[in-house]
């Protein structure tokens, strides 16, 4: 009887009970759309929670990737490397293990103001220690040293390299004096920390580099500048990796331009609620 009343309606009010129904079936799906995305989001929430009342850092933030996660890098390097999978993954237990160096950060964070609360874990830094571990190369060069974790983490590598009869070192640059306080020790045996700001450091940089790591300025043209700073000084077989590819194109379109290949690792963080950064990958 109700159809058979609501048929006779005029056209105008049929229109607005339509968009009234309409809207009612969404006011009763909303809980439920609720539970969907939150159930994506509840457990960083959360985690944000927590993260805010301790002593920690505030940005280059300090992680473990998810199992998958980093399983997928080591499929990545070995395709890129032409090592075996099973190497690459012997590579990452190797940074992972190495007692001696969470030691040396440990001691070195208790002599800075970096925060109190700092536990180190690598992330995507596996990956730039695997790269130096399977490539071997001669000359290392990464911009944007901040804490000096990543600079203690090639360096390791490096003199690993070292012990095995592969001789190689490391350059960083940072604007900053105050960077790069963790290197230090035997770390700081295997190179040095460039002051001033980047382009200019590398312009008078004479070494062809075989590893370079761009992670300073994160503005787009100043990453891209770096690039073009660094094409002539390349190596022949030289890897570029780039820790602003996740927000920008600078890398991309470099090797576009530069007839050069261009993947990206996309980074995942176990237990962390930030959603991960990622490696830029750009080689011949």
């Amino acid at each position: 009887m109700i159809r058979t009343l609501a048929r006779k309606l005029p056209a105008p009010i049929k229109g607005v009970l339509k968009k009234l129904r309409r809207k009612h079936r969404i006011i009763q799906q909303a809980g439920r759309r609720r539970s969907i995305a939150m159930g994506y989001y509840s457990k960083n929430l959360e985690l944000i929670r927590k993260w805010i009342w301790k002593d920690t850092e505030t940005s280059n933030f300090y992680y473990k990737l998810t199992p998958l996660n980093r399983d997928y890098l080591a499929q990545t390097i070995s395709s890129l490397t032409d090592e075996s999978y099973e190497k690459i993954i012997q590579y990452f237990y190797e940074l992972e293990n190495d007692n001696g160096l969470r030691e040396h950060l440990r001691m070195s964070l208790q002599g800075t103001h970096y925060g109190s609360d700092i536990e180190i874990e690598y992330g995507r830094r596996l990956g730039w220690y695997a790269f130096v571990r399977a490539l071997k190369p001669r000359v290392v060069v990464e911009t944007g040293v901040d804490h000096g974790v990543g600079a203690c983490v090639l360096a390791s590598a490096l003199l690993r390299n070292s012990a095995e009869g592969f001789s190689g070192r490391y350059y960083g640059t940072d604007i900053r004096p105050e960077a790069g306080q963790l290197f230090c020790g035997r770390y700081s045996e295997a190179g040095s920390i460039l002051y001033g700001d980047s382009i200019q450091s590398l312009e008078k940089l004479n070494d062809k580099i075989d590893l370079f790591i761009n992670d300073s300025d994160h503005s787009e043209e100043y990453e891209y500048r770096e690039y073009l700073t660094v094409s002539e000084k390349l190596s022949e077989k030289a890897i570029i990796l780039g820790d602003n590819s996740h927000s920008t194109d600078s890398l991309s379109r470099f090797s576009r331009e530069s007839h050069r290949k261009f993947l990206f690792f996309a980074e995942e963080p176990y237990n962390h609620w930030y959603p991960g950064a990622g490696i830029g990958i750009s080689y011949k």
